[in-house]
């Protein structure tokens, strides 16, 4: 096994990236070979102990327009790959089948590929049973406005300093959250783009953000949020913060996918690296603090919901 990811790593570069070396949790992207590739998708692995003598490699196939008969039919070609070469090692023969299948849409009449992401988890019913329940706040008198910033109107500013938090690993799903502290929209983007440098990061499966930023010469706060295909963790990570009420800062969760569904526990992590991250560096007092007025913003929210029914 040792021997064919040291081979892999050789061969694809910065496309082959480690996402966990104790669990052997490994990612690739895959491109059409183009000079401007047009179809990509990312490879992620598991290798468990008996690969490959006994057990096939845990995949995931993550790409924004990779579903329904597309998605069956290259998870077919896959596994018949492994039954066709049982005992060996076949992780090159799946990468270099996924981009034979890459190329065969770039060099057919396949429109391009729709670039919506699309949670790997959908539940049918979300419950109570998470950390937070996302409900939007009001924040009267102090608007939340929309603040769009054109690419002239940006002027070249200092790249925050970006600190990385712990990260939770539950049943191969990975979680970590980064933070920086903004005070424009220019900075968001600027520490987004520099953490999308980082190939480790770039092939998360998800990478959810919020940010708040309050602009005292308006007494107004600018802030959004980004699920990146995690539906509506973004609007719970910015509730969470608006409930914390920090502000000028940003904070990414990072998740990388490992093959077992979580159910309403994705949430209740990617709101715990966030909550941890900013009480390490000082958002927030501590974590019992933080959780106390989270509590007392749930309870008030019943409060007033008793006292309109009556």
């Amino acid at each position: 096994m040792i021997d064919e990811i040291e081979a892999l790593s050789s061969i694809y570069g910065e496309d082959w990236c480690v996402v966990d070396e104790d669990e052997k949790i490994y990612c690739i992207k895959i491109s059409d070979c183009l000079d401007q590739p047009k179809w990509t998708l990312c490879l992620q692995v598991i290798l468990p102990p008996g690969y490959p003598a006994a057990e096939p490699p845990i995949y995931q196939l993550n790409a924004p327009w990779l579903r329904g008969q597309d998605y069956t039919e290259l998870a077919n070609s896959l596994e018949e790959i492994y039954v066709q070469n049982l005992g060996e090692s076949i992780l090159y023969l799946w990468v270099e089948k996924i981009r034979e299948v890459l190329i065969e849409k770039a060099q057919s009449s396949d429109p391009e590929p729709d670039i919506k992401k699309t949670s790997e988890e959908v539940d049918e019913d979300d419950g109570d049973d998470f950390l937070l329940d996302y409900q939007p706040i009001q924040e009267d008198p102090i608007k939340i406005v929309n603040y769009i910033t054109s690419e002239s109107q940006e002027v070249d500013e200092e790249l925050p300093s970006i600190h990385h938090g712990n990260p939770i690993t539950d049943r191969r799903s990975t979680f970590q959250a980064h933070l920086a502290a903004v005070v424009t929209p220019r900075q968001v983007k600027r520490v987004l783009e520099k953490l999308y440098e980082n190939k480790k990061i770039a092939s998360a499966t998800h990478n959810i953000y919020a940010y708040r930023i309050y602009c005292e010469d308006k007494q107004t706060f600018l802030q959004d949020c980004e699920d990146d295909g995690e539906t509506a963790a973004g609007g719970r990570l910015l509730h969470l913060m608006q409930i914390l009420n920090v502000h000028n800062v940003l904070v990414v969760v990072s998740r990388w996918y490992g093959g077992i569904l979580l159910g309403p526990d994705r949430f209740k992590h990617i709101n715990n690296c966030a909550r941890n991250i900013l009480v390490e560096y000082n958002y927030v007092h501590s974590v019992e603090e933080s959780s106390k007025q989270a509590g007392k913003s749930k309870k008030t929210r019943k409060d007033n919901k008793k006292r309109t029914e009556h």
